[in-house]
């Protein structure tokens, strides 16, 4: 089996992020690094070279992979910024309907700036997303 190449490191997160040129999205991605500290209790930690994480769980798939990764995420992409949201959002239809601009992916909720967000929804979904992690993984602080 292949090991995961994105993983929880001692990197520095406040020198990652200020690194970030574009001063909207180092400013928001520091919003929501501070909004998922507060949610989750977890420090902020790199995870590869950018993603910023908060907690993490074990995992292991039917194929016999494992591997360990964050609670919720956060990365200020290029093109947007993308949160992780490890259960997908399959169960949030009505967080994601109030929400405002975004786009989804599998795990990836991408925002464009915290500005087109409801952010109380934006933290209502992480929220969400970290109890449901912790039930599935049976994850006690």
């Amino acid at each position: 089996m292949p090991e995961n190449k994105t993983k929880q490191n001692e990197a520095s997160v406040k020198k990652f992020l200020a690194q970030v040129e574009d001063e909207t999205k180092r400013a928001d991605t520091q919003s929501i690094v501070e909004m998922m500290g507060e949610i989750t209790g977890y420090p902020a930690t790199m995870w590869g070279t950018s993603i910023i994480g908060f907690g993490k769980y074990s995992y292991q798939y039917k194929s016999g992979h494992s591997g360990e990764w964050s609670l919720v995420g956060v990365s200020p992409r290029a093109r947007n910024i993308s949160v992780y949201i490890m259960p997908g959002f399959g169960n949030y239809d009505d967080l994601m309907a109030r929400l405002g601009k975004h786009k989804t992916g599998k795990s990836c909720l991408y925002i464009n700036k915290l500005a087109d967000v409801d952010t109380e929804v934006l933290r209502e979904l992480i929220s969400k997303s970290v109890d449901y992690m912790k039930e599935k993984y049976d994850i006690t602080d």
